[in-house]
């Protein structure tokens, strides 16, 4: 009952610490972070599940705040006091904001470094030489510093979390944790937070934690059906184009949306074609500079614009994720300058998305799972489209039973005949999409993001202003854009 609920005033925690908490607006603490803050503030390591969206971050970040403020009572000696490892930039950056949101009175006291980024280790140098209380990273990029010897943690390391932990392995990060393991204490509090609980995660159970108090919150991995509606719709290649296309332009799917492709190809391939109908919608993909990544889901999360289309690549390229068992499409594309730390359908925080269409099938549970998790959160209700062609109706049977016993995904109620007469219009805008067309696209994106990258990093620091000027949705217009197929005719909206 909510009236048994502990509140964050029963937990004594700092004052400057409980301010922060009243400006977020957040009155009460959410499950985990009610279980998982009183068992930190004890010492206790921690082992917790919980759905995407429950407030998983907090639920470490509160208690390793209130620890940090309590040291700095009786020692004043600056040091690394607590690390946060992540599996992908965009994470890292998410973390680093809500650790300066909650310490935004107390900011002097508890400083926070993210090194995620893909500064080189000189530029970030001076930051860990100050030796921040807590340091948020990737693992690659923490012990890179480590062998630099820009920063050591063996002789001052509190608290050691784990974010996201069921991808870091997944991610190519085992040597490095292992590595990096070797540079710690012998003795700190351990973190591991996880959507899901797989062998990965029980493997860094052994290596990392000791007696740990396990939090299993949540039975289901997504929200029920009373706060996320998941339907799905068999089309085949063509009809995808026709269906995304009839839902945005008719408003049949409204407010903030999530597109998810399985290739960087096939992302610009759908926004060229959107463009052929004045629907714009801008693209996250590994290709573009991490500056420009946060800077998209910033304004995404702001308002600026209501249609992302995002690759979700690691699943396909990612030989250690147990793919769903079936036939397989395409790859993703062998692009250059791929980010091996990308990662958008798991973990980043994307605000008051209303709707997540699977434009291509996601290939493993824990993907779609991701994937879906993107919206319904934080008690709003979501709904998620998932489109089905007839080669990949067994592995919607395995998701539908690894979800609910065969009943998370209900057919969406939609009569593809009664859109055949937008389907000439779909044509015509598919041929202006072709693959020099796509090429191009891609090549202008990437040198013209690079431009707002290096923007992002210098001249927006002394004009944060002028920071929502940039846009990241304009039309990239490599294809022959057909004037005529802008508007619908009032023959075809009838």
């Amino acid at each position: 009952m909510a009236a048994d609920r502990l509140r964050f005033h029963e937990m004594g925690l700092d004052n400057r610490l409980m301010k922060a908490l009243a400006d977020l607006g957040w009155a009460q603490p959410t499950l985990i972070q009610e279980k998982a803050i009183p068992l930190a503030l004890d010492g206790k390591d921690i082992l917790a599940r919980a759905r995407t969206g429950s407030g998983k971050t907090a639920a470490y970040a509160v208690p390793l705040i209130q620890r940090i403020l309590a040291s700095k009572e009786t020692v004043c000696e600056q040091a690394v006091r607590a690390l946060v490892l992540v599996p992908t930039k965009e994470l890292g950056h998410q973390v680093h904001t809500m650790f300066r949101q909650l310490t935004a009175y107390c900011a002097r006291d508890v400083r926070v470094a993210d090194i995620s980024g893909k500064a080189d280790l000189s530029a970030q140098r001076p930051i860990l030489m100050e030796k921040p209380d807590v340091v948020v990273g990737t693992p690659s990029r923490v012990l890179a510093h480590l062998a630099a010897r820009n920063v050591t943690l063996s002789a001052s390391l509190e608290a050691l979390v784990i974010d996201e932990a069921d991808l870091l392995f997944s991610f190519g990060f085992e040597s490095d944790l292992k590595g990096l393991l070797c540079h710690l204490p012998k003795i700190y509090q351990a973190f591991l937070m996880s959507a899901t609980l797989n062998e990965d995660v029980e493997a860094l159970k052994e290596l990392v934690l000791h007696n740990p108090v396990t939090l299993k919150l949540q039975g289901s991995q997504l929200p029920d059906s009373s706060q996320l509606q998941q339907y799905s719709i068999q089309c085949e290649e063509e009809d995808k184009f026709l269906l995304v296309y009839t839902l945005l332009k008719l408003g049949l799917v409204r407010s903030k949306t999530l597109v998810f492709v399985d290739a960087v190809d096939r992302c610009y391939r759908l926004k060229l074609f959107l463009e052929q109908f004045s629907i714009p919608a801008c693209v996250l993909n590994s290709e573009l500079p991490v500056q420009s990544r946060c800077h998209i889901i910033m304004q995404f999360n702001q308002g600026f614009y209501n249609y992302i289309i995002a690759t979700d690549e690691h699943t396909v390229a990612d030989p250690t994720v147990t793919v769903l068992q079936g036939k397989k499409r395409g790859t993703a594309s062998r692009g250059r300058g791929k980010d091996e730390e990308y990662g958008v359908s798991r973990g980043v925080d994307f605000h008051n998305v209303s709707n997540v269409i699977n434009f291509d099938f996601p290939k493993t549970v824990e993907s779609y799972i991701h994937r879906v998790g993107r919206t319904a959160r934080a008690g709003n209700p979501g709904t998620a489209l998932t489109f089905v062609s007839h080669t990949e109706l067994d592995l919607l049977a395995q998701i539908q039973d690894a979800l609910a016993g065969g009943r998370a995904l209900k057919p969406y109620g939609f009569k593809m005949e009664e859109i055949e007469g937008f389907r000439y219009r779909c044509r015509d805008a598919m041929r202006s999409v072709t693959k020099q067309a796509i090429k191009e696209a891609r090549l202008k994106e990437i040198k013209q993001e690079l431009l707002n990258s290096e923007k992002l990093k210098t001249y927006f620091e002394d004009n944060p202003r002028d920071l929502q000027l940039l846009r990241h949705d304009k039309d990239l217009h490599p294809a022959i854009i057909k004037p005529h197929l802008k508007n619908v005719p009032e023959y075809l909206s009838d």
